[in-house]
């Protein structure tokens, strides 16, 4: 967020007091017959039920929960001991945010009765909504908190508002940029989510993450911050940061540092200024520097557990090992995430079943799915839908290198470049042409690169290969296909790529949902799998849809060089468990098998060594 001084780490005894007081009030409502071995986890539970990512489409989430068996037709828990989890993203986007929450604060307390309990863990949105960060609430939403904004509120954040324009500004401006910021209801919706309000001071006893049985639950995802600092960190730590922040905050806006209307993104340069021109003296300044203290916790980045993305982005070469390392630390077996839409709109899991994704993008109006929730009982996997059709199974993330803008899935799109016709040719250089392949009325794009003279050798559908056997999953999908008398591959290539070398001048790309540093590390590892000693900027692509690395152009691949290249001697190469156990599953049978026709043996006999290597050097 920025700085003005840093004044140390927040307070432990602060920091102590609010977890003490916080796992009072757990062990206060637990149910006894639930086992504890602290206030985040839950043993013992039979059935647990958990829904992703409302965001104000209560009718869905209604619907959801009666097809699922916890509520019934007068919205009443009848979930008996069920567990029902909301991984958080009740609010924004839809307009009834606030009855999906007085839905969930209503049945928290019946299914307590009831022998059940109702988990409602914090989400990006809920954070967002807390510190001000309003750029996603509709206006409807705020409209429905019209009852609690008086006109009071409103004339006197006005006047507030006022004072910093000049003088002689025109005052029809003004309230009209006034009223821009803070639209009907916007001063109800602020006091509801104030630390005392009814909403705020409800969310501000959720945690960020829970484990039930063996499963863990959380909104956004499992960054290496947990295998860290474990749930006493997220649930304890970060939670003491965001308050740290909302007392802040509300302390400036007392003061008339700050304004209701000043979104969370505008607070450091309007506490900067401020600061920079002598406006904060004395406890102001001592208070803005704890803002800016706070304000720089990780909760309020992608590397929190509410925004992080990389355990939905990431493949399990790339993930698999940190997401190991959270599991171990936490003792949890599987986790379910929410956050990040399903491509399919259907709960869907993945490395190796690890994952489980449930957000199926609810509010059909923006995201096109509707309510999906996953069962658990008696630790088997099942789905439940707003259609009210039962005991499917989450649906495998399907892999789409390249191509999940077009929602095509793989076999699909080999089927039209293997059968396609040729809509049109562009000569793009000596070694390669770019071609558009049609079939049914789908067109795609597509690079031709004719194949070596050698016989037997073909580097292109090898690499594209032996990405699929790894299950990295950064080739683009190539197939055998002769144009005109020419042999060769065609390779799919995006409408729209940009070259490492475009992505780093551009300055674009900088945050992605899979981290970039972990990419590059697993593409390294491939390199010096196939022997690739030249791999350019040139040859890492980039759809800017989702900034996961394509690795392309393997001509020079597949040496009969026995070590790794030496251009790697000098380069830490990430090895984990996860790689371990992907070459080893590829043995000389398996390499035979699927790449003789593609390999001769003196060339699958130095991809064996180089496999061997690469296991020795992670062990």
């Amino acid at each position: 967020m920025g700085h003005i001084a840093r004044t140390g780490q927040p307070g432990n005894r602060a920091g102590l007091l609010t977890l003490q007081i916080f796992a009072l009030l757990v062990c206060l409502y637990a149910p006894l017959s639930i086992a504890q071995t602290d206030e985040w986890h839950f043993s013992e539970v039979e059935r647990v039920v958990a829904v992703g990512d409302v965001h104000g489409a209560y009718g869905a989430l209604v619907t959801t929960l009666q097809k699922a068996g916890v509520i019934d037709e007068s919205l009443k828990w009848s979930g008996g001991k069920t567990h029902l989890v909301s991984t958080g993203d009740l609010l924004d986007r839809g307009a009834e945010s606030r009855r999906a929450m007085d839905l969930m604060m209503r049945l928290e307390h019946e299914a307590q009765r009831a022998g059940g309990r109702v988990h409602q863990l914090m989400g990006n949105h809920e954070v967002m909504n807390l510190i001000g960060d309003l750029r996603y609430v509709a206006d409807a939403e705020y409209a429905a908190f019209l009852d609690m904004e008086s006109s009071d509120d409103r004339d006197f954040w006005y006047q507030r508002f006022r004072e910093r324009r000049p003088i002689d500004s025109d005052e029809a401006t003004v309230q009209w940029e006034f009223d821009e910021k803070a639209p009907p209801g916007f001063f109800g919706h602020r006091r509801g989510f104030s630390r005392t309000g009814k909403y705020g001071s409800w969310l501000l006893t959720k945690p960020f993450m829970i484990v039930i049985n063996d499963v863990a639950y959380a909104h956004g995802g499992f960054p290496p911050y947990i295998a860290e600092h474990g749930l006493a960190g997220v649930n304890g730590t970060l939670k003491t940061e965001l308050q740290g922040f909302l007392t802040a905050s509300s302390e400036l806006q007392e003061t008339g540092v700050l304004n209701l209307v000043d979104g969370f993104k505008q607070i450091p340069s309007i506490v900067t200024e401020q600061a920079e021109t002598g406006q904060l003296q004395g406890d102001a300044l001592d208070t803005a520097e704890r803002l800016f203290e706070f304000g720089s916790s990780v909760l309020f980045g992608s590397a929190g557990p509410t925004w992080y993305r990389g355990t939905a982005a990431c493949n399990e070469l790339v993930e698999g090992d940190s997401l190991q390392a959270v599991l171990d630390e936490i003792g949890a077996s599987r986790v379910v995430i929410g956050h990040t839409v399903t491509i399919t709109r259907r709960v869907q899991q993945r490395m190796s079943g690890r994952v489980i994704e449930i957000d199926t993008g609810m509010l059909t109006e923006n995201y096109g799915g509707s309510g999906n929730v996953l069962v658990i009982e008696n630790g088997k996997l099942s789905v439940t839908n707003e259609d009210g059709t039962t005991g499917l199974v989450p649906e495998q993330h399907p892999l789409r290198v390249g191509h999940e803008a077009i929602a095509i899935d793989e076999s699909e799109l080999e089927r039209i470049l293997t059968i396609g016709q040729i809509v049109s040719v562009a000569a793009v250089g000596a070694e390669w042409r770019l071609l558009r392949i049609g079939l049914d009325d789908r067109t795609v794009l597509a690079v031709f690169r004719e194949a070596p003279d050698e016989k037997n050798f073909m580097p292109e559908l090898a690499a594209f290969k032996l990405d699929r056997l790894l299950h990295l999953g950064m080739v683009p999908m190539t197939v055998r296909r002769n144009i005109g008398e020419q042999h060769g591959t065609l390779q799919f290539v995006p409408a729209v790529t940009l070259t490492e070398r475009e992505r780093v001048a551009s300055g674009r790309g900088k945050g992605p949902a899979c981290p970039m540093v972990k990419q590059m590390d697993a593409a390294f590892v491939f390199d010096a799998l196939i022997h690739n000693a030249s791999r350019s900027p040139s040859s890492m692509l980039f759809d800017p849809d989702d900034w996961l690395l394509m690795l392309v152009d393997h001509v020079g691949t597949f040496g009969t060089d026995t070590t790794l290249p030496a251009s790697f001697a000098t380069v830490d190469l990430a090895v984990g468990n996860q790689w371990r156990a992907a070459l080893r599953a590829l043995d000389d049978d398996v390499l035979s098998r699927e790449l003789g026709g593609l390999l001769n043996k003196k060339r699958l006999s130095a991809l064996g060594k180089r496999r061997d290597a690469l296991i020795a050097q992670g062990d």
